[in-house]
């Protein structure tokens, strides 16, 4: 990937930085996750509980990045942080995880809550879950080969989609319900485990390292950057916070499990009649719609770009650029191709916590790598730094290990499916090296 110095105008200021915030993290984990939060959790107590925790574990993660990409100046986000910092090897393994696993697992989850959802909604077969999840995502793909033009116009028309849903069901749940909050039991006789109910909290968070690549384009990054990130994850984390305490208002904690991520649409119903709640489930479907569709475009670009370098089996296909429409055309569809085959072999939950897990490994590398460019740079003058140091990357690193730690004890297939994905990029790094040096030594 060619690594360019930023040159970006100098726009963004505190408000666009906020609001972007919060667009790029909000999608559909909150419609989705709350009943498998209370599962996990046992009781709703422990499921709020592990909502902040989470929006925690989130907030350091962002200001700790956000130092991390004002000291590499560099544009290719985690792929070149980890490259710059450990070494080829690890920006390699980091790229490939995001372009094999991490990217079409979450097209593919979110793929199949949209399938599910407008399934519910209209009172359909079940069977046609998957049919409708795959024809999205291809339909999507389709789409954003086209141009970024088409896909940005999508983009844009659902970003207040997912505002108005959240709004009325936080506010009316609120004001109309009279259930129990607190300390409801989940009523599911399953293994009780706090940090698969945290790292399921983080599908609904994730996004936010999107946010501290955009300090090139900050007024002021050194103040900018870290108000907006405390800012806009605060209002996400209260947002959510919201939203599961009206639901615990309107509904027992074990319906919330037994509906799964139906819950949000069966809430409306509740709230507003079967036409309001159609309504509201429709504004559900344009936020997932719109976060799927940001995904499909932004995604292919790993690829593409180690690609580009001779990095990935079939590189020089998946480099290709469509002549008409100048997009990564073979990058877009190879992502939607391995979503597909994992949506037909697992389901929206496991692929959104084997997404999760995977991109947690190299997340704990990038927080380390703050410490050791520290000691590199001695004293010099940073634009952004990270505040309360190193308390908050601490929290960071164990706060992510932990929830490492409890997914692979109660999860253990996925995770070890994931570390072996993982491994597996190994031979083709090297089989590059040695193309490269051959290559050198031919010249």
């Amino acid at each position: 990937m060619e690594v360019q110095q930023r040159t970006l105008q100098k726009e963004v200021g505190l408000t666009l930085a906020t609001s972007l915030v919060i667009g790029t993290v909000i999608g559909s984990g909150i419609f989705m996750k709350p009943g498998k939060v209370i599962e996990y959790a046992g009781d709703s107590t422990l499921a709020l509980w592990a909502w902040i925790v989470g929006g925690l574990i989130t907030l350091a993660s962002g200001l700790t990045i956000a130092e991390v990409g004002t000291q590499i100046p560099k544009t290719g986000g985690l792929y070149v942080y980890l490259e710059e910092v450990y070494g080829k090897v690890w920006g390699f393994l980091a790229g490939w995880v995001q372009s094999v696993i991490y990217g079409p697992a979450v097209i593919g989850a979110l793929g199949l809550y949209f399938g599910s959802l407008l399934v519910h909604l209209f009172g359909w077969d079940g069977a046609w879950k998957l049919p409708i999840a795959v024809g999205t995502v291809l339909l999507l793909t389709v789409v954003n080969s086209l141009g970024t033009r088409y896909g940005g116009f999508v983009q844009t028309a659902a970003t207040f989609g997912k505002l108005v849903p959240i709004a009325l069901i936080a506010v009316f749940g609120m004001w109309k319900g009279n259930g129990q909050i607190w300390g409801a039991d989940s009523g599911v006789a399953a293994e009780i485990s706090f940090g698969a109910a945290v790292l399921a909290t983080l599908w609904a968070y994730d996004g936010w390292m999107l946010v501290g690549f955009m300090a090139g384009e900050m007024k002021n990054p050194a103040k900018v950057l870290p108000r907006a990130i405390i800012g806009g994850l605060l209002v996400v984390t209260l947002a959510y916070l919201s939203v599961n305490a009206a639901l615990l208002h309107l509904m027992p904690a074990s319906e919330i499990v037994r509906l799964g991520e139906n819950a949000a649409g069966a809430a409306a119903s509740h709230l507003f009649g079967e036409w309001g709640g159609r309504l509201i489930s429709v504004g559900i479907l344009v936020s997932i719609f719109g976060c799927l569709n940001g995904k499909i475009l932004a995604f292919p670009r790993v690829p593409f770009a180690m690609a580009e370098r001779g990095q990935l089996p079939g590189s020089r296909w998946l480099s290709r650029i469509h002549t008409a429409y100048g997009t990564p055309v073979a990058a877009i569809f190879s992502q939607a191709l391995i979503a597909v085959i994992m949506m037909v072999v697992s389901n929206p939950d496991h692929l959104s916590e084997l997404a999760i897990f995977s991109v947690y490994l190299f997340y704990i590398l990038a927080f380390v790598a703050l410490f050791i460019l520290r000691r590199r740079q001695g004293g010099q003058t940073r634009a952004y730094s990270v505040p309360l140091y190193p308390i908050v990357p601490l929290f960071a690193i164990a706060g992510s290990l932990y929830i490492l730690a409890s997914t692979l004890l109660t999860n253990p297939v996925n995770t070890l499916a994931a570390i072996a994905i993982t491994l597996l990029g190994l031979p083709f790094f090297w089989r590059g090296q040695r193309k490269m040096k051959s290559a050198d030594a031919s010249r």
